[in-house]
């Protein structure tokens, strides 16, 4: 198989930092390479490299001839007075001497698939994950012999990231992708490059693969270290016993111990990084909003979403672009007013709300300083933690913590954005896509953080997997309204697939022309009397259910030295748990039903 790309002794430098060092790799012709690595450590440069947008300070790279290369940068930089249509072919695979005019058609064919209908709307008008998607449009039109994307998920919705999916599954050609999506890395890949320490490690096999491969070498690293720190101990007491320097012997020996000790200096950390959630006393009362309306410029989003946030409560929302998740959440913290209904929180609520968007810090503050801003010292189950602690917990190391906030890229900006907030001690967190521009490390630390968070958390994601790992329950913005499911991304994407196929077999049921209209009355879809009235009434059943399993826990606690009162307290607890699972699943049912309903008044 031909060579697409073969770096030769690649060094490059961004400002003062080496991102790459001698780096020497090859990529054939239909490779499909997932790119990985922390923020900051050159994965975005390596993209451009092999898109011809910049050259390496020292070494070469050998490009076959010929090739037609498309490129997707992070964020696609459009022309504002632009129609998408404009826009879209800006970003058409580079083909020499070609009139990209001529692209139009196969342009706004995929602009359509991607939910556009005015093919002539300004681009100023886009909102991000729109402006993601005009460029989408530009690189995918064409057939091109390299598409090269960067961070292609980020600020679009779950549908289209399913559509992304499917479509790089099929497309044949040389795909290489900087992504942080687990769920394509693992599905569409069959090479990881990670990139960091100024080198490229290959790793011939799929993402699960690349994780325990990954593991083996560093296992392997940290028994070399080991063995370098054994060894170095032993040579720094012989050469403090004074080594006698004119044996040639000796001096074998000084240069072997200036070896282990460059070696123990340059070793990778052995201790894992991992920390304990951080948040502040929760009360009873936490959040409820009733009949809640959420609007934005005159324009309704949401309608009618009532809910009472519970302690531990783990809820993910989900929908399109400009369903009104970001404003639904902007309403809850209190940055916008209710368009309609009340909300209710507890005095003792401390919300941290970690937005799209970082909010500027002083380029010129130190790291450590800007964490030292909201505190010096927080409080986990494990005893206090310096700001200093927890930022090498969040992947900033004590190196690294005096440079300049100037310094950093933009996901370890909003790594630090992420720390502040965490910092200041939160005990509801509510995330509006928190795993953008975020590396897989950093979510790793992320998701272990939250799953001890002794708090509730709300999170508007498009990340399948952090949905997964994260949630106990989903709302989906569907037609303005909040339509609850159990289960994180997967259980939704089952549940909404049964209920297609239950819809499916009335739209192609065979209906006899003569009097259409009363066989369709005839066998019309309706609650009964007891079901219409169990639907009114089982969300608060379901609700109050819960509450009382979290009073009843909270008693066993306080009653722990009384065998009798808790055995008492756990059985009422198993009853209470089985009431509330059959409510659950009379609630699924019953919302199943409805949206059945509801569909069969629109085909109707």
């Amino acid at each position: 198989m031909a060579c697409a790309y073969t770096f030769n002794d690649v060094t490059i430098f961004y400002s003062e930092k080496e991102l790459f060092n001698n780096a020497s790799l090859t990529i054939s012709d239909g490779d499909r390479i997932g790119v990985v690595g922390r923020n900051g450590s050159g994965k975005s440069t390596f993209l451009r490299l092999l898109a011809g947008l910049e050259e390496p300070d020292n070494g070469s790279i050998t490009v076959r001839r010929n090739m037609s290369v498309a490129y997707l940068p992070q964020t696609p930089q459009l022309n504002p007075q632009d129609t998408i249509t404009q826009a879209a072919l800006t970003y058409l695979p580079a083909r020499h001497g070609e009139d990209t005019s001529t692209a139009a058609y196969e342009a706004q064919t995929i602009l359509t698939q991607l939910g556009f209908t005015d093919l002539n709307q300004p681009v100023s008008e886009l909102s991000g994950g729109q402006r993601m998607r005009v460029a989408l449009a530009g690189v995918l039109c064409r057939e091109s012999d390299v598409l090269l994307l960067d961070e292609p998920t980020n600020h679009i919705d779950l549908d289209m990231a399913q559509w992304l999916e499917d479509r790089l599954l099929a497309r044949k050609g040389t795909l290489i992708v900087v992504t942080h999506d687990r769920y394509l890395l693992e599905r569409a890949f069959g090479r990881i490059f990670h990139v960091g320490d100024g080198k490229v490690d290959v790793y011939n096999c799929a993402y699960s693969g690349y994780l325990e491969e990954r593991a083996q070498r560093e296992e392997m690293q940290a028994a070399t270290l080991r063995k370098n720190k054994s060894l170095y101990r032993k040579e720094l007491a012989w050469i403090r016993r004074g080594a006698p320097a004119r044996s040639t012997k000796a001096k074998g020996r000084i240069q072997r111990f200036e070896a282990v000790a460059e070696a123990v200096k340059e070793a990778p950390p052995e201790a894992e990084l991992s920390v304990r959630s951080v948040a502040s006393r929760l009360g009873k009362k936490i959040i409820s909003w009733n009949h809640l309306d959420v609007a934005i410029g005159g324009t309704d989003l949401i309608r009618d979403f009532s809910y009472t946030l519970l302690r531990d409560d783990r809820m993910g929302i989900i929908g399109s672009n400009g369903a009104g998740k970001t404003t639904l959440l902007r309403t809850l913290c209190g940055e916008l007013p209710p368009a309609g209904g009340t909300i209710e929180q507890g005095e003792t609520v401390r919300i941290g709300y970690f937005s799209q968007h970082c909010p500027p810090l002083d380029p010129d503050a130190r790291i450590i300083d800007a964490i030292r801003d909201v505190a010096a010292h927080v409080y986990t189950p494990d005893g206090s933690q310096s700001a200093s602690q927890m930022a090498e917990t969040f992947l900033f190391p004590s190196s690294m913590q005096y440079q300049k906030v100037a310094s950093l890229s933009g996901g370890e900006m909003r790594r630090l954005y992420l720390l502040r907030i965490l910092m200041a001690a939160p005990n509801v967190l509510i995330l509006d896509e928190p795993t953008n521009d975020l590396d897989l490390e950093t979510l790793n630390v992320l998701e272990d953080y939250l799953d001890s968070f002794q708090g509730a958390i709300v999170a508007v994601s498009h990340d399948r997997y952090f949905l997964d790992r994260i949630t106990t329950h989903l709302f989906a913005v569907e037609d303005m309204q909040m339509v609850p499911y159990i289960g994180g991304y997967q259980s939704y994407l089952d549940a909404k697939e049964a209920r297609e196929s239950a819809v499916l077999p009335a739209k192609v049921q065979d209906v006899p022309s003569a009097a259409p209209q009363s066989r369709r009355q005839h066998s019309a879809l309706k609650f009964s009397y007891k079901e219409q009235r169990d639907f009114e009434t089982i969300e608060d059943t379901v609700m109050q259910l819960e509450e009382q399993l979290e009073a009843l826990a909270a008693d066993i606690d306080k009653n722990a030295a009384d065998y009798v009162k808790v055995s008492e307290l756990m059985a009422l607890q198993t009853e209470t748990q089985q009431k509330l699972d059959e409510a659950t699943e009379r609630w699924l049912f019953l919302q199943e039903k409805w949206e059945q309903i509801q569909a069969q008044k629109t085909e109707s």
